[in-house]
């Protein structure tokens, strides 16, 4: 042995690299061998420690008029593992407590509770209740809906429907997501429903109009509500008001929600309230809301809740429920190829991807792009991905100026904005997306004075380029389009040579908003305008307005000037 050590010690005298090597290999493995007993022991659970519980749902999308101000009251808490779920979320105290008894993440039970299936994950918060039809024309669930072509799971579904109060949430063609209170269809075989989802492969989202659909287990009463509807005003009662709005019923303790759950269950989108009687229907050419009458008109006490106001017999107070009006929602591609090419032509953030929602919702037709945006196609701008001179789509986008590009088109809608918003709202989408916004730093830094500098005179020879080159050109402000969007989209329709069905119409109105439009909560809390750049623009503005004037159109709005 004493012969061993000698030479070990006379190879590693002549060798000593080798010697210091050796010894960093073996204190590596000693210090490897202590992390692994630190976490080999059992992990302690206190008693105030909190297992997974309700808190606030993830940041959504906006998914379509919605307008949530009846929020849940359940307290914001982060679970474990990070993810926010919303308060119908079933938190199990179960879990903690057994996860504490079985030891390290290595145990029997742990790798059990992880290898459990997708569908039995999902049955604390929903239970599939199975495969079902569906229909374009007449939808299963009648509630809100929106498509992701990318990144759609069940989960993802699944909140955004219960978040809103829904009962039930369905996947179809692996992408797309409705909500709604009823099940209205039939039955199909399981095996129909077989698409995976386009953004969790382990997982079916329904098939070809086939949904695959889930009860939520709302943990919370109160998320029963069918959560927030909208105030559309008060109107005058209807010459013929059992056509017009055809549900009724009396309800001697009424209230607003009294009024809208009812007519929710019964899958319409107005809700009227006429005092005592509860009214339900569809906006019409009977009863088309466009004439408001004074709110005091409608200011009668409800007998069920003093502090709302419930209408009379002759003036009706009315609210937009979550019911989606499906008279509008199917698209398609054109049945024959187009002969003429029409432009849907704009500055950047003047509105054309919304002017695109509602274009295809009043046509039933999809638009196309110059472009290809994969963000658009994966929200259901299916015409997206088509050629743009394929002739399959109603119009084409484009933000093109320049008189080879315009003179491509045989027609034009010419979409114009504001100057001051349009630049604002391309920055935010160049620097945040399409519905986020620019950073503090952008604003402030370099970014938004040379971006002015460079977009403000496209904004000018855009339109200018458009009014010398462009043929047949309809000449759309956005601001008269948010303001009278019915007139105005029968004069984009009526280019487009389609018959304007005026219930389809109506219709778009109350699904105006789409999953584009950016949330106004996030505004800057001052002008980013300098006084140079407000000089400069101005001087835009007038030119434009000029040009117009020329062509015998109405210039520009008044509130283009001066800010």
């Amino acid at each position: 042995m004493a012969k061993l050590l000698v030479k070990l010690q006379r190879y590693f005298r002549r060798k000593p690299v080798r010697f210091f090597t050796l010894l960093a290999l073996y204190l590596a493995a000693g210090s490897l061998v202590f992390l692994h007993s630190g976490f080999a022991g059992e992990p302690t659970v206190t008693g105030s420690q909190r297992g997974p519980g309700a808190g606030e749902g993830p940041g959504l999308p906006y998914l379509g008029v919605m307008q949530l101000s009846r929020g849940f009251k359940a307290a914001a808490m982060m679970p474990e593992g990070g993810r926010r779920h919303g308060p119908w979320f079933k938190s199990t105290s179960k879990e903690p407590a057994e996860r504490a008894k079985a030891g390290d993440y290595g145990s029997t039970r742990s790798r059990a509770l992880r290898g459990r299936s997708g569908r039995e994950k999902e049955e604390d918060r929903a239970r599939y209740i199975g495969c079902y039809v569906d229909n374009t024309r007449r939808r299963t669930l009648r509630g809100v809906s929106f498509f992701d072509y990318k990144k759609m799971t069940v989960f993802r579904c699944q909140d955004n429907c219960a978040e809103r109060g829904y009962l039930y949430a369905g996947l179809e063609f692996g992408a797309e997501c409705y909500c709604g209170h009823k099940v209205q269809a039939s039955n199909a075989s399981e095996s129909e429903c077989n698409m995976e989802c386009k953004g969790e492969r382990s997982n079916i989202c329904g098939g070809v109009n086939r949904l695959s659909i889930y009860r939520l287990e709302l943990a919370q009463e109160s998320a029963r509500r069918y959560g927030s509807a909208i105030f559309r005003g008060c109107f005058r009662r209807p010459d013929n008001v059992s056509v017009a709005l055809p549900v009724s019923q009396l309800m001697l303790n009424m209230s607003v929600d009294k009024c809208v759950d009812f007519c929710t269950e019964k899958e319409y989108p107005l809700s009227a309230l006429a005092g005592i009687t509860c009214c339900c229907g569809f906006p019409t050419t009977l009863f088309t809301l466009h004439e408001r009458e004074d709110e005091q008109l409608c200011a009668q006490k409800c007998a069920g809740e003093e502090f709302e106001s419930c209408g009379t017999a002759e003036y009706l107070l009315v609210y937009q429920t979550q019911v989606q009006d499906n008279r509008c929602m199917d698209r398609r591609f054109l049945p024959t190829r187009a002969k003429q090419l029409v432009a849907l032509a704009s500055f950047p953030g003047a509105g054309n991807t919304w002017a695109r929602h509602l274009i295809e919702l009043a046509t039933g037709f999809y638009t196309g792009s110059y472009y290809f945006d994969g963000s658009l196609y994966n929200k259901g701008f299916k015409g997206e991905r088509d050629h743009w001179r394929s002739g399959r789509t109603i119009c084409i986008k484009t933000h093109e100026s320049g008189q080879k590009e315009i003179e491509s088109f045989d027609s034009a809608i010419l979409l114009i904005r504001n100057p001051y918003k349009a630049l604002m709202a391309e920055f935010n989408r160049k620097y945040g997306g399409h519905i986020g916004f620019a950073a503090h730093a952008h604003w402030k830094g370099k970014e938004w004075p040379e971006f002015v500098a460079n977009y403000a005179p496209w904004w000018a020879t855009h339109t200018l380029d458009w009014l010398r080159y462009g043929k047949r050109v309809l000449v759309v402000h956005f601001e008269d389009l948010k303001r009278d969007l019915f007139v105005q989209l029968q004069r984009m329709v009526g280019l487009l040579g389609i018959a304007a069905c005026e219930d389809r119409l109506l219709c778009v109105e109350g699904q105006k908003d789409g999953n584009f439009k950016r949330s106004g909560l996030r505004k800057l809390e001052y002008d980013p305008y300098t006084p140079e750049m407000r000089k400069m623009i101005s001087g835009y503005i007038k030119t434009v307005d000029t040009a117009l004037k020329l062509r015998n159109l109405s210039g520009v709005p008044d509130d283009y000037y001066p800010r």
